[in-house]
């Protein structure tokens, strides 16, 4: 009997040490990507960039580590599947390895950002994914690949390609010292035009009698019946990771809710009340304060009892030159902290090369 009671103290305290170390301070935090940027290529890049990043006091770096159809670490699950362990562009360089250890020194923690999801593809890179395994692709209904916004996705319902996901992050949890992992607008996601591949019309005729799904896209029923598999997949994930390290921190970086339920199957807001994040970073990605305004309310608003879990991802460059004015994040900023909110998460660290006058300056202080 003391025995049990022994391990149910250490289960209690283990929960206690895993929820403060989530929790212990408010997130500033930048997107770290090797599109539109050369500073994950190099060492002396990655350098520059925590140097950046501590000038501007942010308290997360979020690195890449999934995109068109490889990884920037050196990954086992890749050799197995594909026999190529790392992005062949790195020529042999560990990208996530380097930031740990830089950003480390630092103080700063890194999120592991699994940029690409479930999407294989942007265009032709990334292709590979589903020439190998073509049963892994997202059909629409007239048979056709998934392609939207020139990404084409992976059948995120197939149980092929969410272990292969899950295998990629538990594999970086499990090897690597990041501080979290992070899915976005592509993890868990599904396009709404998907779900007529064979799979997933088998498992939706399983437990409808027989019937077929609609064959409107945008059936509400049809909606919510894509969204919960990918809600229950998010909940199996969140569990998987904290049986690896208890105090890793799980975010998710959705787009702004209904919008990402209706188009790309999250339902962010059943995540949070099922506890299976500990992070929400939507993406409230407007060019001004006003919109801006209206879309952090409407987060805040759906994510209700939750707010303390939600902080704003800012769009604040782009890779086409796009350079967000100093006056407006600062606004946008200063609207943040008076709906009581400590922290955001910029897109992406570019932003601090070619505004660090408002980085370096002004960010500091506006605590």
């Amino acid at each position: 009997m003391k025995r049990i009671y022994l391990k149910l103290w250490i289960c209690l305290l283990l929960t206690i040490v895993a929820y403060f170390s989530v929790h212990a301070q408010p997130i500033k935090a930048a997107w770290l990507t090797n599109s539109g940027s050369k500073l994950m290529y190099s060492r002396d890049g990655i350098r520059q960039a925590v140097q950046l990043a501590k000038r501007a006091g942010l308290t997360h770096l979020c690195p890449v580590v999934w995109n068109k159809g490889y990884t920037q670490y050196k990954s086992a699950v890749m050799q197995q599947y594909f026999g190529i362990a790392l992005d062949p562009s790195l020529h042999g360089f560990d990208p996530l390895q380097a930031l740990i250890t830089e950003a480390h020194k630092e103080g700063i923690q890194v999120i592991a950002w699994f940029e690409f999801g479930f999407a294989a593809a942007y265009l032709d890179s990334g292709m590979h994914v589903l020439r190998q395994y073509p049963h892994w692709a997202a059909r629409t209904v007239d048979g056709g690949l998934v392609t939207v916004n020139q990404f084409t996705w992976m059948n995120s319902f197939h149980p092929e390609v969410q272990d292969f996901l899950t295998a990629i992050v538990t594999e970086v949890v499990s090897t690597y010292d990041v501080d979290g992992i992070q899915g976005d607008d592509r993890m868990p996601a599904a396009p709404a035009l998907g779900g007529y591949d064979t799979y997933t019309i088998s498992r939706y005729r399983e437990v409808h009698a027989g019937a077929y799904p609609p064959a409107y896209h945008e059936d509400s029923a049809w909606l919510q019946w894509r969204a919960n598999l990918l809600t229950e997949w998010c909940r199996q994930l969140y569990a998987k990771v904290k049986s690896i390290k208890p105090a890793i921190m799980v975010a998710h970086a959705p787009s702004i809710f209904p919008w990402s339920k209706e188009h790309y199957l999250q339902d962010w807001p059943a995540w949070l009340r099922q506890g299976s994040t500990d992070i929400i970073m939507p993406q409230v990605y407007r060019y001004n304060l006003a919109a801006y305004k209206t879309a952090l309310n409407d987060a805040l608003r759906y994510a209700h009892h939750y707010e303390s879990k939600l902080y704003p991802g800012i769009l604040a460059a782009l890779g086409n030159g796009f350079t967000m004015p100093a006056n407006t994040l600062q606004q946008m900023i200063e609207y943040n902290r008076q709906k009581g909110i400590k922290g955001e998460a910029f897109f992406y660290m570019e932003a601090l090369q070619r505004n660090p006058a408002f980085f370096m300056d002004v960010y500091p202080a506006l605590q």
